[in-house]
């Protein structure tokens, strides 16, 4: 079989050279190399994102619909609809990279983030759960050796670690490592970091006594999302954030949904790239980045807690997952437990204990347990829902005595995803939306800042937007345009979309719209929530009129304009004051989870005493799912003032 040599030049960036097989497409070469193109669709040619200009070198390959006949002409692609007739140099755009290029590194000083973890600083400090990381720091001074006294260096520490605590202790090989030097450098006076444990303690790390017995013990909190990791860095002596950040998941390159990156894991070494996409491609980088920005070593970090769906746990374990996506549906765990940094590929300190949040179903995973510790609906005696809006949706309802969870397949339009003009909640997304009904001219909020051109839209962006041209009566019941202005754009086969963004006023200096097909995907989104809602609350015998509260979480920009998501028949029509934007509660429990070991056994707790429904075995879910596909529903009484 022949192959061509491929040249990727990537904007900004290095020249990656690769070698296509015959009958490979460009997007398959690309993801062998580790070159970073967006291909949310799996390389189905439907999301238009993966393009690739072709500056040397011929390919064969229809010509896609989401490519003018302008930009074709200049050369531009979809890499995953070609193939190599020859050897080719290809531009690789920083635009096709974004989902990954656009980490954002915060002290956390101020905004949404340091309010919420401060709430639930407090909700710890209530609780009795902040402090109990369970490491803590000991000063130590030895005795130097003599050659009437020649104890090896472990023996006389651990001898007198003895003493000090009354309780024995191992020593980890990293601090092992350290032991010999850092005694001597500091005159036999030392810190140990040491995990207590039911029958011995285990030291992790040695300092020199300089460093004070009241030194920083860094702890890292991660939430790994579908499409986005976000982490922290806290000090689990007094619960304080030291820095936060958060980029795109590497393994988006693979597809946008769980589905396609369980099928990519099947094929030969794809379960190892999908681990090393989300490790060593995506959170690593991070680690270092926020690392620097607190003034720590990666090594310095004793403690980890992960909150993730139930498939991206099993990917980032490196545990085969395929029996997830097939009847009847059985992860491989629920609960892990016993994990250490050096198991799973990650540099921090060797032996830092690495927590995972428990799994409740196979697809409602331990973000959504870590969420609901995080909301507080599992102490509350009155009936709440809880609602994520991540990659896929998930709900769970109930209160202190019953807790019913589900997911529905509402795809990743609510990070962006399956949208031609989306993107995760970055800087340079449209966020917030009001459309003026009479001119139809749009008035955009952009993260970053009113100078910020727009880049694309995020998932709250897309939640107003769609609310308004339905509002305006730009776009009827089925999401169709049905007026026509300067900012309704029609492509070269004539379907129409809206321009949100004008070519001078984007980032990446085309027109940045919203079409037919976007619009579409949300409303399947959209209806798969509120289709899911009433299935649940039937099942449970309750109505919409029961639900005292509504917590809705997820990273989806500046919270959601919940009176537009009634309009448009997402949520149930039920006072708007009932409703709470909580924001990322993934995180917020990891978080929970690494300072305290109380707060991580409730969360296990929680998570075992809920009940899991599968929606896709009820026979009534479907009917109501095709009936809430229209704006905002086929039953429109649902939504009328009562």
């Amino acid at each position: 079989m022949s192959s061509q040599k491929i040249l990727f030049k990537i904007e900004g960036g290095a020249t990656v050279s690769a070698f296509a097989p015959e009958g490979e497409t460009l997007l398959e070469t690309a993801r062998k190399a580790g070159v970073d193109i967006d291909a949310p669709c799996s390389g189905n040619g439907t999301c238009g994102k993966c393009r690739v200009k072709v500056l040397e070198g011929t390919v064969l390959g229809e010509a896609p619909r989401q490519i003018s006949p302008e930009d074709y002409a200049a050369g531009w692609r979809l890499a995953c609809c070609i193939r190599a007739a020859s050897d080719l140099s290809l531009e690789v755009p920083l635009s096709a990279g974004a989902f990954k290029n656009r980490i954002k590194v915060t002290t956390l000083s101020e905004g949404r983030e340091r309010a919420a973890f401060d709430a639930l600083g407090k909700d710890l400090d209530e609780l009795g759960y902040r402090g109990d990381s369970g490491l803590e720091t000991t000063a130590i001074t030895l005795t130097p050796p003599a050659l009437d006294d020649a104890m090896a260096d472990r023996e006389r520490l651990l001898a007198k670690y003895a003493e000090e605590t009354g309780r024995e202790a191992g020593i980890g090989i990293f601090a092992l490592r350290k032991l010999p030097g850092i005694l001597r450098e500091s005159d036999f006076s030392v810190i140990c970091v040491a995990r207590k444990g039911p029958d011995r303690d285990l030291i992790l790390d040695i300092l020199p006594a300089a460093a004070g017995a009241q030194a920083v013990l860094p702890g890292l909190a991660v939430d790994i999302g579908t499409t986005t990791v976000a982490m922290v860095l806290t000090d689990l002596r007094t619960g304080n954030l030291l820095a936060g950040g958060s980029g795109g998941n590497g393994q988006i390159r693979f597809g946008a949904d769980v589905i396609s990156r369980i099928i990519e894991s099947t094929r030969p070494g794809g379960l190892d790239r999908l681990r090393k996409a989300v490790i060593e491609e995506t959170m690593l980088p991070l680690i270092r980045e926020i690392c620097t920005k607190a003034g720590i070593a990666p090594t310095d970090i004793y403690r980890a807690a992960v909150a993730a769906n139930t498939t991206m746990t099993q990917l980032f374990t490196g545990v085969y997952a395929d029996f997830l996506r097939l009847e009847p549906y059985v992860p491989a765990f629920f609960h892990g437990d016993g994990f250490r940094s050096s198991d799973l590929g990650l540099n921090l300190n060797p032996d830092a204990e690495v927590i995972l949040a428990p799994s409740i179903g196979s697809y409602v995973g331990g973000d959504i347990s870590s969420g609901v510790f995080s909301s507080g609906i599992y102490k509350k005696d009155s009936f709440s829902l809880f609602i994520d809006l991540g990659t896929n949706g998930e709900l769970v309802f109930g209160n202190s005595e019953l807790l019913m969870s589900c997911a529905c397949s509402a795809g990743p339009a609510f990070e962006g995803g399956d949208i031609s003009c989306g993107m995760r909640a970055t800087d340079g997304a449209i966020e917030a939306c009001s459309i003026d009904a009479e001119t139809m001219e749009p008035s955009l909020t952009i993260i970053g800042g009113a100078d910020q051109k727009a880049a694309g839209l995020c998932g709250s962006g897309l939640i107003d937007t769609i609310g308004e041209l339905f509002r305006c009566g730009i776009i009827n019941a089925k999401g169709k345009f049905i007026r026509e202005s300067k900012r309704i754009g029609h492509d070269e086969y004539g379907a129409a979309n809206y321009i949100l963004a004008f070519a001078e006023n984007s980032v990446s200096g085309q027109d940045i719209a919203l079409n037919e097909t976007d619009i579409d995907s949300f409303i399947r989104a959209k209806g798969a929530i509120f289709s899911a809602i009433r299935t649940m609350l039937a099942i449970m015998d309750f109505s919409p009129d029961d639900i005292e509260e509504v917590y809705v979480a997820g990273g989806i920009g500046s919270g959601i304009n919940v009176e537009k998501a009634i309009r448009i028949g997402m949520f149930p029509k039920i006072p708007l004051e009932k409703y709470h934007y909580i924001g990322n509660t993934s995180l917020t429990g990891a978080y929970a989870m690494v300072n305290s070991a109380g707060a991580a056994s409730k969360v296990i707790e929680i998570s075992g005493g809920m009940t899991y429904l599968e929606l896709s075995s009820h026979p009534g879910y479907m009917d109501e799912f095709v009936a809430a596909c229209f704006l905002p529903h086929t039953n429109g009484a649902l939504f009328e003032d009562r």
